[in-house]
């Protein structure tokens, strides 16, 4: 029977406005008995459903809104006043209706990205093609994608060259030319090309399912505001319940009772935050920017204090070797290949650098290196071809007692003032070579700066374990306020830690990876999605997919607009309520009128939260256009 009235409810709805119609004609020709019976009927089908929710809320020992309403229609009856029990019991289904209609808009985003979902995959299996449903799609599977097709998992490519549409991973409109070997991600469109990629995430496992499944989450977790009004609620409806109790004991109206009982539902002020933040989160993800929840973005709009990683954050991520410096009689094409063998034991991105410049240099890496130690935030020693290797920055070579002579040590300066990054490789207890290694500002850098100083931001600070020179390089590009080099993992979550002690609200930005336990010890930690997607979603409270600051810009800004969004909706509701139960105490009101406005304004809040859902800081970007910092460093 429940899920049946639930089922239709839409066509009781309108079922009931047609009864009410009806009942108007009924008027108007004279007929007041069948008038009365029709308005009757009309109140019972559209009560129906009020008093089920009603007493399935009492079952869970709550006081819903549908209680009151249950009462006072009840009591409405009872003093025969049926147009308005009628009027009332419509307009609260018909509310009821228009909410869930705009909520869904609200939802639109992740409805919209479920609908980019690939529903069937073209399969390599011995050497038969096949098309199978993507669910059934396994790793190591050979993946083939034509124009116009769907990735359907995440993978890399193997043949082919094509022009894809990431939109759905990164928010990012403009197409990316991806080639063999780079990485692509289930749900983007290839716009022209043919690729074949070899399947490495599959079903629940591709950024694009934890995408869905991380939207979900947020949109459903709570704000501090949501938590207290839903609370307030609790107290507030029992209250209004012996409020009307008093009201009818002081005027023995049974009439001004339940018309103060209905047009004091808190239904605007219960509505108004949780579709703020459901709007709030769903512009974010349409924009490829994760927020975790209402209760982050609370956070995030009062952050006061950026804290930046500098490498692959404030810069590209993406490094080249701009120099080999051999001394001691070493070939350098021989320096390479051992110092790449080594490497390649090693995650870090200055290390998978060397590796790439061997391998474009097509020196072979068949030699597995051997007593790998990686000293995190300085380098790595090991044993290659027989050889003892120490590679990293000169704090390893202090550690290893390892001596720089002056020429090196000139060499590797000069070399830093310059912008580039020092690597010292050492011998058999011998500096054998420097490899300088260079990076670029990111173009938007800049420009996201000024757009958040100007929504708030008052201190912007860089940590890095590079060197000073290059940190100075960057820091004086960008106007930063503060840098710190030569530092390790811990040394930044020390920094976090003295930034809040001092009362700062800090928001610190990393890759995911190297940065995750000062990500973890801010108030708010965002991760550069690209560069490590999977450890960033978890340990981060934003991501950005598309690894550009703008998105970090328009994510701030966002969280601010929602909280302001939320207060206005909070505001407004109060306000209404107020206004109402003053022109009920004065006569003004009545049931009828107070309902429409009080369901009114249930609307104007939705409408105004989904004001959120077309937020674009983009246009505060048009406003203070900026030279882009473009200085390799």
């Amino acid at each position: 029977m429940f899920a049946f009235i639930h089922k239709n409810k839409i066509n009781i709805t309108f079922g009931a406005g047609f009864l009410l119609v009806f009942a108007l004609v009924s008027n108007f020709t004279g007929q007041y008995d069948l008038r009365q019976l029709t308005l009757i009927l009309a109140t019972v089908i559209a009560g129906i459903p009020i008093a089920i929710k009603a007493y399935q809320a009492l079952r869970m020992k709550a006081f819903s809104i549908e209680m009151l309403v249950t009462i006072a229609v009840i009591g409405a009856l009872f003093i025969g006043e049926y147009v308005e029990s009628a009027v009332v019991t419509f307009l609260f289904l018909f509310g009821d209706y228009l909410e869930v209609r705009t909520l869904e808009k609200t939802r639109s985003s992740l409805k919209s990205l479920v609908d980019l979902a690939p529903q069937e995959a073209i399969v390599i299996r011995e050497g038969i093609t096949l098309t199978v449903p993507v669910e059934e799609v396994i790793r190591g599977d050979r993946v083939m994608i034509r124009t116009g097709g769907k990735i359907p998992v995440d993978g890399k490519i193997l043949t082919g060259h094509a022009s894809l549409n990431e939109a759905a991973i990164t928010g990012e409109s403009v197409p990316a030319s991806k080639k063999a070997g780079d990485k692509v991600y289930g749900s983007t469109i290839i716009d022209t090309g043919y690729i074949e990629i070899i399947a490495e995430k599959v079903g629940d496992d591709t950024t694009f399912a934890k995408i869905i499944e991380l939207v979900e989450e947020a949109q459903e977790s709570k704000s501090k505001t949501e938590k207290f009004l839903n609370k307030f609620a609790n107290i507030y409806t029992p209250a209004v319940v012996v409020l009307s109790i008093v009201v009818y004991a002081l005027t023995r109206d049974l009439h001004l009772a339940i018309t103060f009982l209905v047009i004091a539902c808190p239904g605007a002020l219960i509505i108004g935050a949780p579709v703020s933040s459901v709007a709030g989160i769903g512009n974010g993800a349409r924009n490829g920017v994760l927020v975790k929840g209402g209760e982050v973005m609370d956070r995030f709009s009062k952050v006061d204090t950026l804290v930046f990683d500098k490498t692959g954050t404030l810069t590209k991520g993406k490094p080249e070797v701009t120099d080999i410096k051999v001394f001691h009689s070493h070939e350098e094409q021989n320096l390479l290949r051992l110092v790449a063998q080594a490497e390649m034991a090693s995650e870090h991105h200055l290390g998978q650098t060397i590796v790439k410049e061997a391998k474009n240099q097509d020196i072979a890496l068949d030699q597995e290196p051997e007593q790998v130690e990686v000293i995190k935030g300085n380098g790595l020693a090991a044993k290659v071809e027989g050889e003892g290797l120490v590679i990293g920055n000169r704090k390893l070579m202090k550690a290893r007692n390892i001596s720089i002579p002056e020429n090196v040590e000139a060499y590797a300066v000069k070399r830093e003032k310059a912008g580039n990054t020092a690597i010292f490789a050492a011998v058999n207890r011998k500096v054998a070579g420097i490899f300088s290694i260079a990076d670029q500002i990111r173009e938007d850098a800049a420009p996201a700066l000024a757009q958040m100083r100007a929504n708030g931001i008052k201190k912007i600070v860089m940590l890095t374990g590079d060197n000073q020179h290059t940190a100075e390089l960057v820091a004086t590009a960008l106007g930063l306020d503060e840098f710190h080099a030569e530092l390790l993992p811990e040394d930044k979550v020390t920094f976090i830690k003295q930034l809040k002690e001092q009362g700062h609200i800090v928001a610190m930005a990393g890759d995911g990876v190297n940065d995750a336990p000062a990500i973890a010890t801010a108030d708010i930690g965002l991760a550069m999605g690209e560069g490590g997607t999977d450890i960033s979603m978890e340990t981060a409270d934003v991501v950005l997919m598309a690894d550009k600051l703008m998105q970090f810009s328009h994510a701030y800004s966002l969280s601010k607009a929602t909280i302001r969004n939320m207060k206005q909706n909070t505001f407004f509701a109060v306000g209404i309520v107020a206004v109402l139960l003053a022109g009920v105490l004065v006569g003004s009101i009545h049931l009828a009128s107070g309902m429409f406005i009080h369901e009114a304004s249930v609307l104007i809040v939705i409408l105004n939260a989904m004001r959120l859902m077309g937020f674009n800081s983009k246009k505060l970007q048009a406003e203070q256009p900026m030279e882009p910092a473009n200085a390799a460093i």
